[in-house]
């Protein structure tokens, strides 16, 4: 059975293999007549015929009566079948197509045919729609030139409808044929450009062709700037690249010639230039920034300058089409709103320096364009430094290197600040910008100077003199001037009383006169350095030998004074507290046994302090009796009630023992005779 139905489609695909090749043969013969390409379909059509009543049989009620293999016809396993042949049945599918497409129009029974033809081709999706659009554009223009030639497109009431009617008949996709309208449009501009510009004769051609094939606007635009933007784009390049000795009357001509006759707008003409002339500035930026100093990174800035005023300037003109000697006022405008805005331009003296007199302004010529510039092109922070570049050869002139190592320096007058100013405008630097350059380089050399002067931090009235001598030399407003004398004495009192602390030549009294005197203490000193300076402080209170402690003083007042937190303050207290308590009576033995009374006395006061700040229990001892002399010559010394009841107690002496040390006196004396021996 299945041998049977493999004979039967083998059968099948001979017929149709006989077919393909009868059609190819007339396809590719040399001498076929004009009706070749209608036998070729006839070729076609048997085939089409055949898988037709093939797919019939196979769906027929009763198919499994019909012998076996019956189904659409297939040329796998084939003289057809690979790759090597794929060529001539997409030549044999273009063929049927053409034929399909050749009344103008496309059949619905057309469609069918080329799909069935598809499949029995082996074509895929996409290498079939690619011949479909291939073939139906051509036949589209075919039909549109004759609508447009013939008059039925213009008088058409819809332009739109009839061309939607075109692409309907044809199944075209519509988009494909907005886009064989705008090549049309485009091949029509680029004629009518040929001569480098349009008159008004091509305006109305290329209007009534874009009314006609109903191109949008924007598509139009793009046209214009893709294609006159080239052309402009050419003259623009060979304009500027005659340099500042070649922009001369034929080339100023020429680019006026192209700016106006090729109908650009002024803001895509601009776009254009602008693209050109920022490489040319990039390559001077390049060079300036491999100069090897100062003065040979300046040479390039000013070239770049010079570009600028004699090319840039005179191009800009000539695409707006305004006259050599028209004088802009709307730069001064912007100038007078940026000097109303920011009035550092009159404190600053380089400032002052790059707006050049009108004795200077008409010595040096119209200044250059701003139109143009860099902003985009660099960050602000590489713009600031080849601004800061030029004003530093403003500043320091002209630096000559001779044999043996020397230097000549060769200064500048006041038009290289104009200079300065101009390259601003084409480094795209705002007002702010500029203002903050000099302010922060007059700030760096009044600085360093500064430095020197108040080396020890102090400001006496011969340094003010001299500092305000300083402040005028480096053309430094007075209030910037005065925040770093601020500063610099500042810094150096803060190190001063960082020393002092260090060396414990500061205490808490002389921290709270600093900062009634309004001394900024808690930036000058470190918190870790506060912290020590409070333990210091509290230590001190427990080895003052007063036996007070005020706890409002230590836990809230001095770390207020101090600004420190309130509990990690309150854990040093308590840790000092209980370290200092059994040292002070350790202390306090050590002296008794030397028989000296009053550093007992201060010892014990020590103890009763640390005592209050953390409350102790009875403290034990060895020797019961040296505890008993400390209460004696702590009662000799007659303290308050409440400080002896706690010594009492912290002694661990009972009321009964306190009695009869009070009654018998002082045995001091006769433990000096009794003193421990040690042996080393």
């Amino acid at each position: 059975m299945q041998h049977a139905g493999d004979l039967f489609r083998e059968h099948t695909r001979k017929l149709t293999e006989a077919n393909i090749s009868s059609a190819l043969s007339i396809l590719k013969s040399r001498t076929r007549a004009a009706q070749g390409v209608t036998q070729v379909v006839e070729e076609l059509d048997k085939v089409l015929v055949l898988n037709n009543l093939l797919i019939s049989l196979k769906n027929h009620p009763d198919s499994d009566r019909f012998a076996p293999g019956v189904g659409p016809v297939s040329l796998l396993g084939g003289e057809y079948d690979g790759d090597k042949k794929i060529d001539d049945l997409k030549l044999l599918f273009r063929a049927y197509v053409t034929d399909a497409l050749s009344g103008g129009r496309m059949e619905e029974s057309k469609l069918s045919s080329l799909n069935q033809l598809r499949n029995i081709f082996g074509l895929g999706k996409r290498e079939a729609e690619a011949i479909v659009l291939d073939v139906t554009s051509k036949v589209y223009r075919k039909r549109l030139s004759q609508a447009v030639t013939g008059g039925d497109l213009e008088a058409a009431d819809s332009k739109a409808a009839f061309l939607q009617k075109l692409c309907d008949e044809l199944h075209f996709d519509p988009q494909k044929a907005s886009e064989i309208h705008e090549e049309i449009y485009r091949q029509k501009l680029q004629q009518c450009v040929a001569d480098g510009e349009l008159d008004e004769g091509d305006v109305a051609a290329l209007l009534r062709l874009r009314v006609m094939l109903c191109i949008p606007q924007q598509t139009v635009e793009t046209a214009h700037s893709d294609i006159c933007g080239t052309l402009f784009e050419k003259v623009v390049k060979e304009a500027i690249a005659a340099g500042v000795d070649g922009y001369d009357a034929d080339i100023q001509q020429s680019v006026r010639k192209a700016a106006h006759g090729l109908r650009l707008t002024r803001e895509a003409a601009m776009s254009i230039a602008s693209k050109a002339v920022r490489q040319i500035f990039i390559n001077y930026i390049k060079r300036a920034r491999a100069a090897g100093n100062r003065t040979e990174s300046a040479k390039e800035l000013k070239k770049l300058i010079a570009f600028n005023t004699l090319v840039v300037t005179e191009l800009v003109k000539d695409i707006k089409g305004e006259s050599s000697d028209t004088s802009s006022e709307e730069p001064v405008k912007e100038e007078e709103k940026q000097v109303e805005e920011d009035e550092e331009w009159e404190s600053l003296q380089t400032l002052r320096k790059i707006k050049p007199s009108k004795e200077l302004a008409a010595k040096m010529g119209k200044p250059g364009q701003t139109e143009i510039t860099l902003k985009d092109d660099l960050p602000e922070r590489d713009r600031t430094d080849l601004y800061k570049t030029y004003l530093l050869f403003c500043l320091t002139g002209e630096v000559t290197r001779i044999p043996f190592g020397a230097q000549i320096t060769t200064k500048k007058d006041d038009s290289e600040y104009v200079f300065l100013n101009q390259l601003g405008g084409i480094l795209g630097l705002e007002t702010q910008e500029i203002v903050e350059v000099h302010r922060s380089l007059a700030e760096q050399a009044f600085r360093q100077q500064a430095e020197v002067i108040l080396a020890d931090g102090q400001l006496t009235k011969a340094r003010v003199e001299q500092l305000s001598a300083l402040e005028k030399q480096v053309g430094l407003p007075s209030q910037y001037a005065q925040k770093i004398i601020k500063s610099i004495t500042t810094t150096k009192m803060a190190a001063a009383i960082e020393t002092a602390i260090g060396q414990g030549r500061l205490n808490i009294k002389q921290i709270r006169e600093l900062k009634e005197a309004s001394v900024d203490l808690d930036n000058m000193i470190s918190e870790s350095l506060r912290e020590n300076l409070f333990k210091k402080t509290v230590d001190d209170i427990f080895s003052s030998g007063t036996g007070e402690f005020d706890e409002e003083e230590v836990y809230q007042k001095i770390p207020l004074d101090l600004s420190i937190n309130v509990e990690k303050a309150k854990a040093v207290v308590h840790e000092l507290a209980q370290s200092r308590l059994s040292n002070s009576l350790i202390q306090a033995v050590a002296l008794l046994r030397q028989r000296n009374r009053q550093g007992v006395g201060s010892s014990l006061n020590d103890l009763l302090a640390c005592d209050k700040a953390v409350p102790s229990k009875p403290l034990s001892w060895d020797v019961p009796e040296e505890l008993a002399d400390l209460y004696t010559i702590y009662l000799k010394s007659e303290p308050a009630h409440e400080k002896l009841s706690r010594l009492q107690y912290l002694l661990g002496i009972s009321d009964s023992t306190a009695a009869t040390l009070r009654e018998t006196g002082d045995r001091v004396l006769a433990i000096g005779a009794e003193e421990e021996k040690f042996v080393f």
